[in-house]
């Protein structure tokens, strides 16, 4: 595989430049941002108080994080670049194994489809682990092939490792074994390399399991997530489509391998592993709603693989020199993606922004003023910036989360939470920008005193959220 790594340093380049072009977003930092930016600025030890309680799944990342803060300090910057940097070498991988499962032309082509795809792009800049998992499971997907290949047992053992890291920083990723098994299957390799792969597979399903069992039992903290809907699955079958494409495209040329070849073909690859992982997640959601995108986002890894054995093939049909379309194709589908890139790297690229709703609160807060959250979770914006709530006492919080060992604290029963309420004369309510889909009675405590014993003297909504100031009516005694 000559100048491989050649083949792979284009692609990593210009995911690199993607990434960090508009990297701070407009100094904007969305609500699952921030909560990797207030549980990283824990201690050790306030960090497993916390994953005793909530969010344990996604505790090796936090613990990962809370060491780059404390090495490099903390910023936009710092809580994204390593996102940028994981993606980066999902890129490289991406490059590398589509090189060897057919040429470099293919792995050229793979890894800059992999590049432009928006999913990536969006969590290459994101300060959470979804680009982690990707290049994780992009390494575990060379290694296999490589193992495949050869009767060295470091790399099963290696293989395994990548696994489950992976599942470690979320176990959701534990899917891609199903579309490594029919890989195997399809390749039909030696006795010996089967049971390889299914030892380093147990392996790591085994070092994964007391943290799916640990995660169960906090599994109240994803019920929001909605059950699957019409645009849900709109997005899941346009990828597919697109790969099918792609491989009907890519045949016969799109694969080095021939039949009775020990090693497994790109499309025994990467079909499997675009559809099986979001395919299965989208199963167990139709009886308990759990599929989001971006839990199975290494799933794009076989999408890339796909495009670029198709753009290899069509290369060869046109007669035209591979590297030469692989060019005029990156550059029509950078201009073709370019109004979704720049709304990526945009505030309002994401569902909301919690440091424009701390600006808002500290320009319309008064002395004497409290600050109330609906719903409680909105609590994010003061731990993020808490210099901006100077002065504004919480109204309702009991327990703050440290204390508590949650993300955003404990507040009182809702009968202290009315009679704290009717104790003050001004209010400024953070809250969502559109209507709650779910209220605690703690909420609706809230919502019912402001509308019977308040009135509104201002709003700013900017950015997904929205800063109220409430004023107490005046009584007919008064």
């Amino acid at each position: 595989m000559p100048r491989a790594p050649g083949t792979a340093a284009a692609p990593a380049a210009l995911t690199l430049l993607l990434g960090l072009w508009g990297i701070r977003r407009e100094n904007s930092m969305w609500r699952d941002e921030a909560a990797t930016w207030q549980v990283a600025h824990r201690s050790v030890p306030e960090i497993w108080h916390m994953l005793d309680r909530i969010d344990v799944v996604h505790g090796l990342y936090y613990l990962f994080m809370h060491g780059v803060f404390a090495v490099f300090g903390d910023s936009l910057l710092t809580l994204r670049l390593p996102s940028l940097l994981a993606m980066t070498g999902a890129t490289a991988l991406v490059a590398l194994l589509g090189t060897r499962l057919a040429d470099r032309a293919t792995g050229l082509a793979a890894g800059l489809a992999f590049a432009l795809i928006p999913a990536v792009q969006q969590f290459a800049q994101e300060g959470r682990a979804y680009a982690l998992v990707a290049a994780c499971v992009a390494l575990a997907c060379l290694l296999l092939v490589a193992a495949v290949d050869s009767p060295d047992a470091g790399r099963w053992v290696a293989y395994g490792a990548a696994v489950l890291t992976s599942a470690l920083l979320n176990w959701l990723s534990l899917l891609v074994l199903f579309a490594h098994a029919v890989t195997i299957a399809l390749a039909r390799p030696p006795r010996a390399a089967v049971l390889r792969w299914a030892v380093a597979s147990s392996a790591a399903v085994i070092g994964t399991l007391p943290l799916v069992l640990a995660s169960r039992s906090q599994s109240g903290q994803i019920a929001w997530i909605p059950p699957v809907s019409r645009s849900t699955l709109l997005g899941l079958l346009l990828p597919l489509l697109a790969g099918a494409l792609c491989a009907r495209l890519a045949r016969p040329r799109g694969d080095r391998r021939t039949p009775g070849s020990a090693g497994p073909s790109l499309t025994a690859v990467a079909l499997p592993l675009l559809a099986l992982p979001p395919l299965l997640l989208l199963a167990v959601s139709l009886a308990h709603p759990l599929y989001l995108s971006r839990y199975v986002l290494f799933s794009y890894l076989g999408l890339a693989l796909l495009i670029g054995a198709a753009c290899r093939a069509l290369a060869f049909r046109l007669r035209t020199p591979p590297h030469r379309l692989i060019g005029v194709v990156t550059a029509l589908a950078l201009v073709g993606l370019l109004p979704v890139e720049l709304s990526l790297r945009s505030a309002n690229g994401r569902v909301d922004d919690v440091l424009a709703t701390a600006r808002n609160v500290a320009a319309v807060r008064e002395a004497g003023d409290v600050v109330l959250y609906i719903p409680a979770a909105r609590r994010d914006t003061a731990l993020v910036s808490p210099a901006e709530f100077t002065g504004i006492r919480d109204l309702v919080l009991v327990r703050g989360p440290l204390e508590s060992g949650t993300m955003n604290g404990v507040e009182g029963t809702p009968e202290q939470i009315t009679a704290a309420m009717l104790g003050v004369h001004r209010i400024v309510v953070v809250s969502d920008a559109s209507a709650p889909s779910a209220l605690t009675d703690r909420d609706r405590a809230k919502l019912r005193v402001l509308r019977a014993h308040f009135v509104r003297c201002s709003e700013t909504e900017a950015r997904g959220r929205r800063v109220t100031v409430y004023q107490r009516r005046r009584s007919r005694s008064e």
